[in-house]
């Protein structure tokens, strides 16, 4: 009996021991998600999957894009504000699911802020006013004027109902004095696929996807939404030298998880996006697509949510717009 009881303890000792050792495993001890609130091919689609290998090269884990959109990027937000704060679940944060899209439900499906924990800024990109070549415009007050001799609404497209070209869009709107009717696509490609046939006429979208559109001559870029000139097409003025300076909305793209990541894990995703983030591979990549890198600590990238959310969340509800 007496060997059974010992026997029985030390079995008990070793669990307990294995137990305590796998609760105290530096993370990451198996692969992260990342959960990307769009569809694949977008932006947000092409950042998560340039960062992730690079992310999982400094951390000796593998890094999985798992693309969840739907709902205005909210339905990928909201299971991530869900899941264990344990850092093996994360987001590709951006403009629509942090500072747009839960400003159009109600009730709010999560706290901006106060939902997740804000890791890593990656950067950001312009969107860009474009158009159908029929459309007799080659600047934004053209098109305004052209607009306002329509019979109708002119329809436009965007990557998505909740997108920051939704928004934009209807800003844009109520700015110019025109009539719009807002068509939100499942992402840039279908959206796209309208506007070079001519099914829509107009579309607000990010910049790097629309630029080749624009040097085949097959879409014309009337404005970037951006206080200075892109690089990627330096002969499209800004919105700000079109007369509407109001309407200066970047995307920004970063890595936040959870409320109440353990701040061993945020420093150490942190530390590894920043490192990412100086590997030449990662910036040229992310300048090709017209992405203007950057790096904050996780304090800085929180107060940068912050002031977007503070910014962004009135201009929503002023606008109107509503995800059904």
């Amino acid at each position: 009996m007496r060997k059974t009881w010992i026997s029985a303890g030390l079995a008990c000792l070793a669990a307990a021991t294995i137990a305590g050792h796998a609760a105290g495993q530096a993370w990451p001890a198996k692969p992260v998600r990342v959960v990307v609130t769009f569809p694949p091919g977008g932006s947000s689609d092409v950042v998560a999957r340039q960062i992730a290998p690079l992310l999982a090269e400094k951390l000796g884990q593998s890094f999985v894009v798992d693309n969840k959109p739907g709902a205005g990027a909210t339905i990928g937000g909201a299971e991530v504000a869900r899941a264990a704060p344990d850092g093996y679940t994360l987001m590709l944060s951006n403009t629509a699911p942090i500072s747009l899209s839960p400003f159009m439900l109600d009730p709010m499906p999560y706290d901006p802020v106060k939902s997740f924990t804000h890791v890593a800024y990656i950067g950001s990109v312009p969107n860009v006013f474009v158009v159908h070549p029929s459309v007799p415009a080659k600047t934004l007050s053209e098109f305004v004027a052209w607009a306002k001799q329509q019979k109708g609404p002119i329809n436009y497209g965007s990557g998505g109902i909740g997108s920051i070209g939704h928004i934009v869009g209807e800003l844009f709107k109520a700015q110019a004095g025109i009539e719009l009717a807002h068509v939100g696509y499942r992402g840039s490609g279908p959206m796209h696929n309208d506007l070079l046939g001519g099914t829509i006429l107009f579309a607000i979208d990010t910049l790097p996807q629309n630029v080749q559109y624009q040097k085949s001559g097959k879409l014309k870029l009337l404005a970037v939404t951006s206080d200075k000139r892109n690089a990627m097409a330096p002969e499209v003025p800004t919105v700000g030298e079109s007369g509407y300076p109001k309407l200066v909305a970047d995307n920004f793209f970063g890595i936040s998880g959870p409320a109440g990541m353990p701040r061993p894990v945020v420093d150490a995703l942190n530390k590894a996006a920043q490192a990412a983030l100086a590997d030449p591979r990662l910036t040229k990549s992310l300048e090709d697509f017209g992405i203007a890198p950057g790096r904050m600590s996780p304090e800085e990238f929180t107060a940068f949510v912050q002031q977007q959310v503070s910014a962004w969340g009135p201009a929503v509800k002023a606008s109107g717009a509503k995800l059904n």
